[in-house]
């Protein structure tokens, strides 16, 4: 089983974990990292390390919050020299639900890199947007109804 480390600024990463656990219940070999004011890079290569130790898998995939924040920058350090590891940025809530998911079917770290790389896109919606195309579908109906009819 892929293991998951989710690292971020401040308190996010223990918001994840903690909502996923809502819905997965126990979450075995998923880690936080919380990124702290004052901490650099070296620690949260420390914390990785220490974290990915305790792992069951030696395949690894962090999650981290923003491209070129610390939490990347140490994770793409760390990963750089290990070739069963990787990195998505841009964590949310659906990317981690869909990953677990994925996680629980067997899915490889490949197969988790591109689950959370849709799953994280695919979760961003404008109600707008949605509103406007349930609407146009709902002309679309109608004007087929009036040829039919």
């Amino acid at each position: 089983m892929v293991a998951i480390v989710i690292a971020a600024h401040g308190n996010f990463s223990e918001s994840l974990i903690s909502t996923a656990r809502m819905i997965f219940g126990n979450i075995e070999n998923v880690e936080q990292v919380t990124f702290k004011p004052g901490e650099g890079i070296e620690n949260l290569l420390e914390k990785y390390a220490i974290i990915t130790e305790s792992f069951d898998d030696d395949a690894v995939l962090f999650l981290v919050d923003l491209f070129g924040g610390s939490p990347y920058n140490a994770a793409s350090r760390f990963v750089a020299r290990r070739n069963n590891m990787d990195i998505v940025t841009g964590v949310n809530l659906p990317m981690v639900i869909e990953v677990l998911g994925k996680r629980l079917a067997g899915g490889t770290l490949e197969d988790l890199v591109q689950t959370a790389k849709q799953a994280g896109a695919d979760g961003i919606k404008s109600f707008r947007d949605i509103f406007a195309r349930q609407k146009m579908a709902n002309s679309a109906m109608e004007d087929e109804g009036d040829v039919l009819g």
